[in-house]
């Protein structure tokens, strides 16, 4: 297929109406959705295998933690701070996602016929990644803090609202945002999903797959390559944000995060918690992606993307 070919199958980028505008929005408050339903009980296991370190001696690895978690807490423990992604994912995956389409189609407009290469698909991801890491800090603090009450003894916050009040009051209001730049270094990693999404769509188009099945792979495969090398900037972002709200703080920094975490356990404590995430990413954010471009064909004008996935 030529370059000037290329370009014409995606018309959605060079769509300036309102509506291709606002629909990558739309499509991420259902991709976001998608992936709590999913995800959240992998990542409740991996958020407690995060902010706790081998020493501690609560939980011998994710299946114990899994085990220990519903045994002694009920299945509904898997979905302990749901509450803040369910309506934080919505409007984050709407932010990010929208960002990502919009720049797209501003590189779109500079290059003109040319089709957007792997790198560009990847500032978009970047673009996307590091705009929503300002809604998506506070809403990750909340979680991770109620995510990690284990039981009674250990229970500060009875719900969300009790949880903002008390960061708030504790805190100042921006501390709702302390852990604003791990969250960043850690979103800047979607440079990597979106740019390898690009590489596998292509790859397997080629094959005899279906538009649904190339969209589903592509994106649980784009996941899997993004937390390999994201999850070391997401453990020292949850053990930073989960800390008690004592002073002085164990780590008044991320960086001092980072350095206990090395001191204490080396390199492999950057990866503690690793296989309940490496499980969850696949079925996760193949399912969000696969539901961000459904629901972006839906809403789309163009007849050529109203093919069935």
């Amino acid at each position: 297929m030529s370059k000037d070919n290329q370009a014409a199958a995606n018309p959605e980028l060079t769509d300036k109406s309102l509506q291709n505008r606002f629909r990558g929005f739309a499509a991420g408050m259902a991709s976001g959705i998608t992936k709590l339903a999913v995800g959240h009980p992998f990542d409740t296991v991996k958020i407690r295998m995060q902010t706790t370190s081998k020493s501690d001696g609560r939980f011998k690895g994710p299946l114990d933690c899994f085990l220990k978690t519903v045994r002694q807490e009920g299945p509904r423990a898997l979905y302990k701070g749901a509450t803040p992604p369910l309506v934080g994912w919505m409007f984050m995956d709407s932010i990010m996602l929208g960002t990502l389409h919009n720049a797209r189609m501003i590189q779109q407009q500079w290059n003109g016929d040319k089709p957007l290469s792997i790198f560009q698909h990847g500032l978009a991801g970047l673009a996307g990644g590091i705009t929503v890491s300002f809604v998506a800090t506070p809403v990750e603090q909340i979680k991770t803090r109620l995510q990690v009450q284990y039981d009674a003894k250990s229970k500060t916050y009875s719900g969300p609202i009790d949880c903002i009040r008390k960061v708030v009051r504790n805190n100042g209001i921006f501390g709702l945002w302390q852990g604003l730049t791990p969250t960043m270094l850690f979103r800047s990693w979607f440079f990597v999903f979106w740019s390898s999404y690009e590489v596998f769509t292509t790859q397997l188009k080629k094959t005899s797959l279906t538009d649904g099945s190339v969209t589903f792979i592509a994106g649980g495969l784009s996941a899997t390559a993004f937390w390999i090398g994201a999850f070391p900037s997401d453990m020292v972002k949850n053990r930073y944000m989960t800390q008690p709200d004592v002073s002085p703080k164990k780590f008044p920094t991320p960086t001092s995060v980072a350095r206990y975490v090395y001191q204490t356990e080396g390199l492999k404590g950057f990866y503690r918690g690793f296989l309940p995430s490496f499980l969850r990413a696949f079925p996760t954010n193949a399912s969000a992606v696969f539901m961000f471009e459904f629901v972006m064909k839906l809403l789309s004008t163009n007849k050529v993307d109203n093919e069935p996935l």
